[in-house]
């Protein structure tokens, strides 16, 4: 339960900050039209960074005696600097690049603990409730924005480090950790060059490791849909909203209260697909998952092009919240099912990896097309976001292909060690 807590703790950064708080900041200093761009510019930034490091990150985490410290150093770092989010433009826009690195960090750090929490047998299943009570954090995240006054919205941002903090704590003191039986140096620069061999070896010699590139290849196109529309999703449905003739006042308002809505259908949907896993398989529940995705930024795409009322906003934040939640329940068991026993933090950092690279060509696309037809093509920007949300469907349908070969069948890693070719 304690792994599970710390969930909780990091969707209340990943939601108040990520999804809203801080989009909306941007908003209110550059304006409407420039918001999606500019945001996106900013998140590209930030994931970037943590795209080079997760490889090595997570090499470093194998060499360690214990993986928890790494864990415990990047919750400190991302709600250090989320504290002082909010004063000069300038330098809240470092400090959320610093934040959200080290945020990601840690969900690598993170996710690597898996086995140490669960068996072969209930892996799904606490994932899923890992997933569900982690969404209850929403809910923390996004009533702040009811409760502390619209002059001074930034005060969200220290309220929302300490409350990272305050629920990481659980998870810090009681999750018990296997120590590394053969620990090894993990800092330095002999360090650093002999991780980054091992990580491009890896990818060298794929064909070890089956499934293992294939899903990491179609993993960047649904997690890249995904991580683009959790970022932009308020600042859409505000748009849908001052478009139905709702003041911006209003509009963000009702953002909130969609947001509420997905995050209900998302802890809901986490439980329940977990059981799921469990039953089919986790390739099975992604499959299944992805399908629900594809109907999902169709119909979010129909209600921009087409202007339709906002009561459909809240249809699509309930199909995305039930897609969100089964998205996370299946997918890092079936990367657990794909991973090496003793390679679990390496290869969880190329899983990091390819959602930060996700993460920061999501975000620049959306800007790239924002910025054609909104700043130059002067569409209105909610046509423009209409556009965006019709590239992430053409992503899901390209992961979904690139998804049909993998399984999710024991590997036999012993007869691959000795070099005999398995499934």
């Amino acid at each position: 339960m304690s792994w599970v807590v710390y969930d909780l703790a990091n969707t209340i950064f990943s939601m108040g900050v990520v999804s809203l708080y801080f989009s909306l900041f941007i908003q209110d200093r550059v304006g409407v039209a420039r918001a999606d761009s500019t945001y996106g510019l900013i998140t590209a930034v930030s994931m970037g960074t943590i795209f080079l490091l997760s490889p090595l990150l997570g090499a470093m985490t194998d060499r360690a005696r214990r993986r928890m410290p790494f864990l415990v150093w990047s919750t400190l770092v991302c709600c250090a600097a989320t504290a002082f989010i909010g004063g000069p433009f300038s330098r809240s826009i470092v400090l959320f690049v610093v934040a959200n690195a080290a945020y990601q960090a840690g969900l690598q750090f993170y996710d690597a603990l898996l086995p140490e929490v669960t068996t072969e047998s209930n892996r799904g299943r606490i994932s899923g409730i890992g997933v569900g009570v982690g969404y209850l954090g929403s809910y923390l995240a996004v009533g702040l924005g009811f409760l502390v006054p619209a002059d001074h919205r930034t005060l969200v941002f220290p309220i929302i480090a300490a409350s990272f903090m305050l629920f990481s704590l659980p998870c810090f003191w009681f999750v018990i950790e296997r120590e590394n039986a053969h620990p090894r140096p993990v800092f330095g620069w002999r360090v650093i060059r002999e991780s980054t061999a091992e990580t491009l070896r890896t990818l060298r010699s794929g064909h070890q490791f089956p499934g293992l590139l294939r899903f990491l290849i179609g993993r960047v196109f649904y997690t890249d849909a995904i991580n683009t529309v959790i970022a932009y999703m308020a600042l859409y449905t505000v748009n849908v909203s001052v478009a139905s003739g709702l003041s911006q006042v209003d509009g963000r308002n009702q953002a909130q209260l969609v947001l509420m809505v997905a995050i209900t259908c998302a802890v809901i949907g986490g439980v329940a697909w977990g059981y799921v896993v469990d039953r089919l398989g986790p390739k099975r529940t992604l499959d299944t998952v992805l399908l629900l995705w594809m109907i999902t930024f169709a119909l979010a795409a129909g209600v921009g092009a087409f202007a339709l009322r906002p009561v459909w906003l809240f249809v699509v934040a309930s199909m995305a919240g039930i897609a969100l939640g089964g998205v996370w329940a299946a997918d890092r068991p079936l990367m657990l099912r794909l991973t090496p026993p003793n390679r679990v933090g390496e290869f969880y950092g190329l899983y990091g990896m390819v959602g930060r690279f996700s993460a920061v060509s999501g975000p620049l696309l959306w800007s790239a097309i924002m910025y054609a037809a909104v700043e130059r093509g002067k569409l209105q920007p909610l046509t423009g976001q209409a556009l965006a949300i019709t590239s992430l469907l053409v992503m899901v349908i390209v992961s979904f292909a690139i998804l049909r070969r993998v399984t999710d069948e024991h590997r036999n890693w012993a007869a691959l060690t000795d070099g005999t070719p398995v499934l």
